[in-house]
């Protein structure tokens, strides 16, 4: 984690959930959408490859996790898990619960103009149940 700094478009669109063992965990702050980030707290990377093998791994694990996690609290009917960074270049990956019926679907999330705030008690609570879940 030597000389990491977080982007300041992920600290600003999302709260701090959890820290894994290569990545923070942190809620996305469009409602509309049950959406977690994982970033590994790494400095300087942009790409999966810029990762040590150990560290690929290790994210793909979390991933999986993260997965897991999302699919036990929301159900979803879909779960879509992305690493674009056009926006971003930071090392990220997004972990979205989609629905059949959400105002998005079938479409991707990003330029959907779907978006909803969230109030600050459910955004607190949302923040408490999914990290209790990874926790378990």
């Amino acid at each position: 984690m030597e000389n990491f700094e977080m982007d300041s478009r992920l600290t600003a669109d999302s709260s701090f959930v959890t820290k894994l063992n290569l990545c923070q965990v942190r809620l996305h702050h469009n409602a509309a959408f049950p959406w977690i980030l994982l970033i590994p707290l790494q400095a300087n990377v942009k790409e999966i490859i810029d990762l040590s093998d150990t560290n690929q791994q290790l994210l793909l694990q979390e991933i999986v996790l993260a997965s897991k996690v999302m699919k036990e609290l929301y159900n979803p009917t879909k779960l879509n898990v992305a690493n674009l960074g056009n926006m971003v270049p930071q090392l990220h990956v997004h972990v979205i619960a989609r629905y059949d019926h959400d105002a998005a679907w079938p479409n991707p999330v990003w330029n959907s103009g779907v978006t909803n705030s969230y109030h600050p008690q459910l955004l607190s609570e949302q923040i408490d149940n999914i990290a209790t879940a990874f926790n378990k």
